[in-house]
């Protein structure tokens, strides 16, 4: 019977196996007239003829001990192979020694109560890494693809790069791609947490696994397998969620000595008392398990709920130092602005020369430049019919300052008034760009030669959120918010205004950027830099944490940021700090359950009344509860629903400028 029973491999069948037989037994030991939750049968006084169906009880209960206690022991003897002493090790001990003598309801109990915990805890524990198995599920396993005039249906991975795959209404999204006809809407919350189906039509980017809410999409393939968003998102929160917080690196460092420890303790207990029972009961009371699981499965659940919510955390560590963010520093244009600038403005200040001139000059010089205001002169020249036929020579870039170009052999300056080294000073350009400075624009220079010929105005819109998401950032405890930029101080004061921010650092390089967050740092503060990732890397390299927003699709951003924000909302940010924040305060509850429970235990049994039994089943309990604390961080809160306050006066548009950079 036993080998029958210890047969099965499938902890529920030897869990419920263990359980019936100690309720097989408890029975019989009561029949006969003795209480087996008493703690033995030496004092038991069975009724007459009666004491058969004692021998059976306890022949039940040693079979239940070692059905469940079987893959403990197994367990604990693994663990030494590789020197380590484990919590089984303790249970182990405990367990053979109450057999042996002859507390063997104490055995069984234990041995069942230590299965029994463990499987719940992982059945708790599977539901925090939920997040993982929701993504793993939403991935699409085939594809509807055109071949020879032909719809086909292959799997998605077999989906050929550029290849034209069919998205239609309720089907999911095969792989990433750009949208080349039709017009649909798409339910993004796999990837982004956005629960309000996006639009999209032609020129639009599409993700794997995002689902079609209405319409027809015809998507040429630009990302298959593995290197899709999804799959790239499923790879970080697997590692992610095993990836380790220094909290629990110590409180492992801190079971490794403490379980030898308890053994040492129960040993010198027996042998001054004199009782091994007390010795046997230290060493059930004294398991770890609480204090063990307290941290992974609070970073797991607090990991597991951010990827719902679009918040990429690369691990326990960065989760961790997060809670500690005291200063946030944030990049101008592209954060807290829309990132789509236009022209507003186009100052002429040469007679001989015309708007459509200044313009035509300026972009010709654009035109072969990666300077962020190439685009937005561009698409004004061509607005206005400016042609541009006559392209730029030669062309070189200063960063922070702007573009000079070489165009029909004369030169040509654009960008900011520091640019201009060697051409005639202008008092009109500069009162040019104090004015649309004032008025929340970017200055652009436009010089020939050596003379100013006129001053663009750049202006770019500020987000509907950036108001809101400062104030939230306070809330949650963030002291320090800056705002970093390599816009002039006139416009930087504009948008920070705007937005509530008082600390303004402008007129900023790259490298300067990089300074202004080791100073933070300097003063004490933990740093996070929320950037687009170019202009700003060695800024977000040196931040204590680094923050890529709106990284969907973005495989650099996803790989490397410390957090990335998948979905491009600015409240994604204080979300993400106010979850550190909560899954630290768990841990830090966590570890106080586990120690109270710990300490309240041993004093039981000094003072008497803690039985074995007892003391497994309280330990237990202290494992299921620090486990249902850190399960309440996978709720989602009823403010992370709530809009932004609104901001933009009725009528009224906040334009600021694109940072020359």
């Amino acid at each position: 019977m036993t080998s029958l029973l210890l047969r099965p491999r499938d902890p529920r069948v030897r869990l419920a196996a263990s359980g019936l037989l100690v309720a097989a037994a408890s029975v019989l030991s009561l029949v006969a007239g003795v209480n087996p939750f008493a703690g033995g049968h030496a004092e038991a006084v069975p009724l007459s003829g009666t004491p058969g169906l004692l021998v059976a009880s306890d022949v039940l209960m040693v079979v239940a001990a070692v059905v469940a206690g079987g893959p403990i022991l197994a367990s604990a003897v693994r663990a030494l192979a590789v020197k380590v002493v484990s919590i089984d090790l303790l249970v182990s001990t405990a367990t053979v020694g109450a057999i042996v003598i002859g507390e063997y309801w104490e055995a069984a109990a234990v041995t069942f109560l230590f299965a029994l915990g463990h499987w719940l805890e992982a059945a708790t524990v599977s539901r925090t890494r939920s997040a993982l198995a929701e993504l793993v599920a939403v991935a699409p396993q085939t594809a509807v693809v055109v071949r020879e005039g032909t719809q086909v249906e292959v799997a998605a991975t077999a989906v050929a790069h550029d290849e034209i795959v069919l998205v239609k209404n309720g089907a999911k999204v095969p792989v990433d791609g750009v949208v080349v006809a039709g017009v649909g809407a798409l339910d993004e919350a796999s990837i982004t947490g956005e629960s309000i189906p996006v639009e999209k039509a032609a020129g639009d980017r599409v993700y794997a696994g995002t689902v079609s809410a209405g319409g027809f999409l015809q998507v040429r393939a630009t990302g298959i397998g593995a290197d899709t968003t999804l799959a790239r998102i499923i790879h970080r929160v697997e590692e992610a969620q095993d990836a380790k917080a220094r909290t629990q690196t110590l409180t492992e460092s801190f079971a490794a000595w403490y379980t030898p420890a308890v053994i040492l303790l129960a040993v010198v207990a027996g042998l001054v008392t004199g009782d091994v029972v007390l010795a046997l009961t230290l060493l059930v009371i004294g398991c770890p398990g609480a204090l063990v699981v307290s941290i992974p499965v609070a970073v797991v659940a607090g990991i597991g709920r951010g990827a719902r919510d679009g918040i990429l955390i690369k691990g326990g560590e960065h989760l961790e130092r997060s809670a500690r963010i005291s200063a946030v520093a944030l990049d101008k244009t592209g954060t807290l602005t829309e990132g789509a600038p236009h022209v507003t403005d186009v100052v002429v200040l040469a007679a001989d020369l015309t708007r459509r001139d200044v313009l035509a000059w300026a972009a010709r010089a654009e035109a072969g430049s990666g300077h962020p205001l190439a685009r937005p002169i561009l698409d004004a020249a061509a607005a206005e019919g400016v042609p541009v036929d006559a392209l730029a020579e030669h062309t070189e870039p200063v960063v922070g300052r702007g573009v000079v170009a070489t165009v029909d052999g004369r030169r040509v300056a654009v960008g900011n008034l520091r640019l201009l080294d060697g051409v005639e000073r202008d008092d009109r350009a500069a009162a040019e760009v104090e004015r649309l400075s004032s008025a929340g624009r970017t200055p652009v220079v436009v010089a020939l030669d050596s003379r100013v010929v006129g001053v663009v105005g750049v202006a770019d819109t500020v987000r509907a959120d950036a108001r809101a998401m400062v104030r939230r950032l306070r809330a949650a405890g963030v002291t320090r918010v800056v705002m970093l930029t390599g816009d002039t101080r006139g416009v930087a004061r504009a948008v920070a205004a705007q937005v509530g921010i008082d600390d303004v650092r402008a007129e900023l390089l790259p490298e300067d950027k990089l300074e202004v967050v080791a100073r933070l740092q300097a003063d004490g503060h933990t740093v996070a830099m929320v950037g687009d990732g170019v202009n700003d890397a060695p800024a977000l390299a040196t931040a204590d944490i680094g923050v890529a927003m709106g990284a969907a699709g973005t495989a650099v951003a996803v790989e490397t940021a410390d957090i990335a924000l998948m979905k491009d909302d600015l409240l994604s940010l204080p979300r993400a700090v106010d979850l550190a924040r909560r899954t630290v305060a768990v841990m830090r509850q966590n570890i106080a359950i586990a120690l109270v429970t710990v300490v309240l235990l041993v004093v039981g049994v000094v003072a008497g009344g803690v039985t074995m039994a007892v003391g497994m089943l309280v330990h237990e309990a202290s494992v299921l509860v620090v486990i249902a604390n850190a399960v309440r961080l996978l709720r989602r809160r009823a403010d992370d629903d709530r809009p932004a306050a609104p901001h933009v006066a009725a009528g009224r548009r906040w334009e600021v400028s694109e940072a020359v950079q």
